[in-house]
């Protein structure tokens, strides 16, 4: 394998941050050879609000990383967030030709399943097999080749708003980035964070990010239920700099360094400097009472991830827990009140199933990072580049020649 083709980049673009995974395939498998990591401007709850600020935090991010990991980077996969993914389970059943499942089988199975009708300003992102059925046979992962006369595929097809998903583009294009495939977040950060064991036995991953928290639930080893909610981090901050009146960057840097999700945590006595807006003296506060912000929106963050997990209707089959992941995970306590609030067990999610630069990525903070560039090693094999904007010829042609290779 050459060193261009072995070379495969994460692109995560974050509300607060953007960031760049660098992996190496190698024959110890896949190694991170550099990172490369930026303040965002250009995002609002996840979705691109300005290109300009966008193209440039990207930019940097991937310069960074380049420059880390003495290479060129060409293309990328890039994830997508945002209040507008929506996630819903479907069905497809078709006969099997030759009494013998086929590759076509399966084409058709989950053409079957896709046939939903889906506004015209949305578009699939995913759609991921969950089971097959064939003669009412259930819970096949891989039926090539088996007998039957009636195939059915259960499938979760995940959808975006068209707008969004170009605007991503768009800001990789103008950067001289080609866009290998966009991915939903919480997948990637899935493939990073998460056990094999896990996804059979049923765990809900949470990625709680500065704009979005994403969630993603599995049960035998597949995607039943995927959500995006449009608050993170940042809601925390924003509580932070109206109720001490301090700037946002400053109150960023606060909730970063004293920040504590339960105020049981931190004693009466402990004092932090809050600087003024607008240059006036700064003043000290006591530590509790930025807990006390922090707490109440912390739950209820935790109240509406609750509330879609029950929703999804998978709440008892969840017998792993919840792994939490992303850069507002991160404050003291946050794993304990998680566990308090969801009733179940808890671990914080970091990085694992790569090698190479493990102590610089080994943070909630890179989930994202670090699992795009493992859905990329996943992908590397089969189409590596997607031509988004498809040639509509191309695609009747297509059809055209399939549909005459079933009858013909």
């Amino acid at each position: 394998m050459s060193k261009k083709n072995s070379i495969i980049v994460g692109l995560d673009i974050g509300t607060s941050k953007v960031c760049a995974v660098v992996g190496e395939m190698t024959d110890r498998g896949l190694e991170v050879i550099g990172v490369g990591s930026h303040p965002s401007q250009g995002l609002r709850k996840g979705v691109v609000i300005n290109i300009e600020s966008t193209v440039e935090s990207i930019k940097k991010a991937v310069e960074e990383a380049e420059l880390m990991a003495g290479c060129e980077v060409n293309s990328v996969f890039t994830g997508i967030a945002g209040g507008h993914i929506k996630g819903f389970n479907s069905h497809g059943i078709v006969a099997v030709k030759n009494k013998e499942v086929t590759q076509r089988d399966l084409e058709r199975v989950i053409d079957a399943a896709k046939a939903v009708a889906i506004p015209m300003d949305r578009e699939v992102l995913h759609i991921l097999p969950q089971e097959y059925i064939i003669d009412d046979q259930d819970g096949i992962k891989e039926p090539l080749g088996m007998s039957g006369v009636r195939l059915e595929a259960k499938v979760h097809i995940c959808t975006g708003a068209v707008t969004s998903a170009q605007n991503i583009v768009k800001c990789c294009n103008r950067t001289g980035l080609n866009v290998a495939d966009i991915v939903l977040e919480p997948l990637a950060s899935a493939e990073a964070v998460l056990t094999p064991e896990e996804r059979e036995l049923g765990v809900a991953l949470v990625d709680m990010g500065g704009g979005t928290t994403d969630i993603a639930l599995f049960h035998d080893g597949a995607v039943k239920h995927t959500a995006v909610l449009a608050i993170g981090g940042n809601h925390l901050t924003g509580d932070i700099a109206a109720g001490l009146r301090t700037p946002v960057a400053e109150a960023e840097r606060i909730k970063q360094r004293y920040g504590c999700a339960r105020t049981s945590m931190v004693t009466k006595d402990e004092r932090v400097e809050v600087p003024n807006v607008a240059g006036r003296n700064s003043r000290t506060l006591s530590r509790q009472i930025l807990c006390e912000i922090i707490e109440p929106r912390l739950d209820e963050i935790f109240q509406l991830i609750l509330r879609e997990i029950i929703k999804s209707g998978y709440e008892g089959s969840l017998a792993s827990g919840v792994v939490m992941t992303g850069g507002s995970t991160l404050l003291p306590g946050t794993i304990e009140m998680a566990e308090q609030v969801f009733g179940m067990p808890v671990r914080l999610g970091v990085p694992t199933h790569v090698g190479g630069l493990i102590d610089v990525v080994s943070s909630p903070i890179y989930a994202t990072g670090v699992g795009l560039v493992l859905y990329g090693m996943k992908r590397l094999d089969k189409n590596f580049f997607r031509i988004r904007d498809d040639n509509l010829f191309h695609k009747v042609r297509t059809r055209i020649v399939d549909w005459f290779s079933e009858f013909f």
